[in-house]
């Protein structure tokens, strides 16, 4: 088999149908809209009208509440790491920053920061500045002779009533 032997199999795809073409191709005329009225001509916007009847959207009641300044961090796993420094992507010596790990291709957007996640383990002390980490990550870092500096501290209840 060759590459320009590949094809479809038969029926994998049906040929779109040429509306308002003649009578004789049976959408011919008003080409399956019918005739007159809102939605027999173009730019037709009724999406959620339910005839009169009260659209599904206003009988369902509102809930919740979407937090315009809530922070988004990419979870980054330990195994990550240290399938990167094996690779030879990162490096073990100096600090890993965001910057380092965008670059070595671990992650693609940082959005607001990364949060350091504590799945597999990792053998090289590295020193590794991250937005948030958990403590059984900090704890496999650090047993591995390695450094983990959190660079967003979480506010506490303490914090908001001082």
């Amino acid at each position: 088999m060759k590459l320009t032997e590949i094809r479809d199999n038969d029926g994998a795809r049906k040929a779109r149908l040429r509306v308002g073409r003649g009578i004789g191709s049976s959408k011919g005329k008003t080409a399956g809209r019918g005739v007159k009225g809102q939605t027999s001509r173009s730019g037709v916007s009724i999406n959620g009208f339910e005839g009169g009847q009260m659209p599904i959207y206003r009988r369902l009641p509102k809930r919740g509440f979407t937090n315009v300044n809530t922070k988004t961090y990419v979870a980054v796993n330990l195994d990550r790491l240290q399938t990167a420094i094996e690779a030879g992507k990162l490096s073990k010596d100096g600090t890993i920053d965001t910057a380092a790990l965008v670059k070595a291709g671990v992650v693609t957007h940082p959005r607001d920061g990364i949060r350091l996640l504590a799945r597999g383990v990792v053998t090289y002390p590295i020193t590794i500045e991250v937005a948030g980490a958990s403590a059984a990550a900090i704890a496999v870092i650090e047993k591995a002779g390695g450094k983990v500096i959190v660079t967003v501290v979480k506010a506490t209840a303490e914090d908001a009533a001082a």
